[in-house]
């Protein structure tokens, strides 16, 4: 099995966010006030604390657009903070029971029979499995509740 890289969205694309860009919608991020449960930073992999402001926007995890290049809610950081190192350790932000993984072949397209909801716990193994297999290029995290994309995984 290969080593796992849980990968945060990258730093320009945060920053773009943070200083009014326009989501994958065209709309401008939405501001609000975390309770500090529940609300995971897609840039720094960990939750937003309580208190702290949040951008909600639109995000397409995707470098091309094709029906597969799925698009949904994330949330960031309001004010900057620092994009998450690649690790093999799961992000301190998946913190739900549990999550969908999904594989997704080099042109970006869901291999189909790849997506599964697993147990937190069980996600680098799930993953893992996906990602020897010479068709799947990369995994997303997605939420088993509302399908918004947490995370990316690839080979290490």
């Amino acid at each position: 099995m290969p080593a796992l890289r849980y990968i945060a969205i990258p730093s320009p694309v945060a920053a773009d966010y943070r200083s009014g860009g326009l989501d994958a919608n065209g709309q401008p991020p939405e501001r609000r006030i975390s309770d500090g449960k529940g609300v995971p930073c897609r840039h720094c992999l960990d939750l937003v604390s309580a208190g702290a402001p949040y951008l909600i926007v639109a995000h397409r995890p995707f470098e091309t657009i094709n029906p597969y290049a799925e698009l949904g809610p994330i949330f960031l950081c309001a004010d900057a903070c620092t994009r998450a190192e690649e690790s093999n350790a799961l992000p301190p932000m998946l913190t739900s029971d549990a999550y969908i993984i999904r594989g997704y072949s080099a042109d970006e397209r869901i291999v189909y029979g790849s997506g599964k909801v697993v147990p937190r716990e069980a996600i680098g193994v799930e993953a893992g499995e996906r990602l020897a297999r010479d068709d799947i290029a990369f995994v997303h995290v997605r939420s088993s509740t509302n399908n918004c994309f947490q995370c990316r995984i690839e080979r290490d």
